[in-house]
Parts: C-alpha cells; sequence; structure tokens
C-alpha cells in the first residue's frame, strides 16, 4: 500500500530500457505499466500471445534502479515466448514485487495510492490480490 505511479508505455511490442529511462523511475517507487495490453488484451476472449511485456534487458535495468514495485496490465511481466524466469528472476531478485493481470484501461497516468492486498498462501511464490488505485489529490 502506498503512492504509485502509472506510466504509459508507447511501445506496441515491449516495455524497453529506453522507455524506461525516459519515464525517470527512482528507487522505491511503485510503478504500474498502462501499454497497449489494457485496451487490446483483456477484451478478447482468448489468450492474447503478442501483448506487451517487460524485455531481460529492461528488467536487469529496473533491477539497478529498485522500484519497490512493478505491477503490468497482462498476464505475465515479460512477454509471451521471451525470457520470462529472466524476467522474473532479475525482479525478484532485486526485491522488487510483481503485480500482475492488472487492468488500467480506465486508469489515465499519473499519481495514485496503491491498495493490493494478496491472500496469504503458505508455501506459495505467489498469490491472487484485490488491487486498487485510488487518485491523489492535485496538491500531492
Amino acid at each position: 500500500m502506498g503512492e504509485a505511479r502509472v506510466i504509459e508505455i508507447g511501445d506496441p511490442a515491449s516495455i524497453s530500457h529506453h522507455e524506461l529511462q525516459a519515464a525517470k523511475i527512482v528507487r522505491g517507487e511503485r510503478i504500474l505499466f498502462k501499454t497497449r495490453n489494457s485496451s487490446y488484451a483483456w477484451s478478447r476472449e482468448t489468450l492474447v500471445e503478442d501483448f506487451v511485456g517487460i524485455t531481460l534487458g529492461a528488467a536487469q535495468y529496473l533491477a539497478e534502479i529498485g522500484p519497490r514495485t512493478v505491477g503490468v496490465d497482462y498476464l505475465s511481466v515479460a512477454a509471451f515466448g521471451g525470457d520470462a524466469s529472466g524476467v522474473h528472476r532479475a525482479l525478484l531478485s532485486a526485491g522488487v514485487w510483481i503485480i500482475e493481470g492488472l487492468d488500467l484501461a480506465p486508469v489515465a497516468k499519473g499519481s495514485y495510492e496503491l491498495i493490493c492486498l494478496p491472500l496469504r498462501i503458505p508455501g506459495s511464490d505467489g498469490a491472487p490480490a484485490r488491487a486498487l488505485l485510488r487518485p491523489l489529490d492535485q496538491g500531492h
């Protein structure tokens, strides 16, 4: 729980190192990536294989910066057919919490309060969660 920033990603194929540099992410920040997945992938009845994910190079860059949390707007932080274990390992080994499966279609870029409450499942490496965003006051 805490302040989070929604960043819009323009690249229709991936979340790359280049776009992350432009976003000026800082250590400890909670970042949620809004990509074309929010308006495209979630409206399909079957798995979308060409969804936008984080590249391994971008994951390594994020691991160096050290955001507290990274959230994505589809089923995985890594692209389908990409280096999913490498992307997950790069982020998790750096202490970056991952939130997957967000629907950010109605959300504009900007600052929010993030409330993300995962179920406690002993011995599990992941869990379903309820994630809520509340807009921050303009003066915040």
